[in-house]
């Protein structure tokens, strides 16, 4: 990479609408929401309803990026977990933030999205949805590092 960086610009597609204004304590398996995609890209969710999974790409925007981030962090915030570097965990604080997350779809009515498991608050810019494939998003042979299955975080 030569060091020059780029301009990228993002359109918001979709808002999140589920009432939840911060990150639940007990983390987001039974949070339900809406995604109400811009009216102008209705037929661009045209075949989504076969699928029973998709990819949500959202802007966290309530997470401050402004002033430095740090490169490493304790997943979770938890000092009991390893020093890892921002690129090993979930955290919100990153360099850019983006989430992506993927949740069962429940229902599509329209231009509304009805998701389950979706880990962003009410009002979240969603940026871009795809539909999960196994055989693509899916690797059987995947590990991940031992402290995660020791982990109290709830968020790594």
């Amino acid at each position: 990479m030569s060091g020059e960086l780029l301009d990228v610009s993002l359109k918001v597609i979709g808002i999140v609408r589920n009432g939840t204004k911060q990150r639940p304590v007990v983390g987001w398996r039974n949070t339900v929401s809406e995604i109400v995609v811009d009216s102008h890209f209705t037929e661009a969710l045209d075949g989504l309803e076969e699928f029973s999974h998709i990819i949500v790409i959202y802007w966290m925007h309530r997470v401050s990026t402004y002033g430095q981030v740090s490169l490493k962090v304790h997943p979770g915030g938890s000092k009991e977990l390893p020093l890892m570097g921002i690129f090993a965990t979930r955290s919100p604080h990153r360099l850019n933030p983006i989430g992506a997350t993927i949740v069962r779809l429940l229902e599509l009515r329209d231009n509304i999205l009805k998701v389950e498991r979706l880990d962003a608050i009410d009002g979240t810019p969603v940026i871009d949805i795809k539909p999960y494939i196994p055989r693509y998003d899916l690797e059987n042979e995947a590990k991940v590092p031992s402290w995660l299955g020791k982990r109290k975080a709830k968020n790594c």
